[in-house]
């Protein structure tokens, strides 16, 4: 099974920004812990940042041609303003998670809406660095079918 982490904009800075919503792990932190529970989970995992739309929208595209059978996705602020990435991920034929470390729910009123939550099988957020732990546990739950519907 092969699952794709997507990182969006700002995560670079984890460790270093805002700890009260983000703790303090960095995102080298996350993605070594994200592939600690992988190796434990029997699943291959890959990883990617970018702070640059576009090149979000590509990694999308290259997951949908490489048939991965899962996508977890922070992507940051994006998540509130992005419809080109929500229209990327709806070409995925595979579950999609939205992980998000803060409780979006329970933050600034823009925050609530998410443009990735109706291509999402779920979202997982409030849990710090392990929402991405808790989203890589739900992805691998699905199966190593890279056509679930969502």
């Amino acid at each position: 099974m092969h699952i794709l982490a997507l990182h969006g904009i700002n995560l670079n800075m984890l460790g270093q920004r805002d700890p009260a919503h983000y703790g303090t792990a960095t995102l080298a932190d996350i993605d070594a812990a994200m592939q600690r529970l992988a190796d434990e989970l029997g699943v291959r995992l890959a990883c990617f940042q970018t702070n640059h739309e576009g090149q979000m929208c590509e990694r999308i595209h290259q997951a949908h041609r490489e048939g991965v059978d899962a996508v977890l996705i922070n992507a940051g602020a994006w998540s509130h303003t992005s419809v080109a990435i929500s229209d990327a991920l709806a070409i995925l034929r595979c579950p999609v998670v939205e992980v998000h470390l803060s409780n979006i729910h329970a933050r600034e009123p823009f925050r609530h809406h998410s443009h990735i939550a109706h291509v999402a099988r779920g979202q997982i957020c409030g849990f710090g660095a392990d929402s991405y732990l808790l989203a890589l546990r739900a992805a691998a739950a699905f199966g190593p079918c890279a056509r679930h519907p969502r």
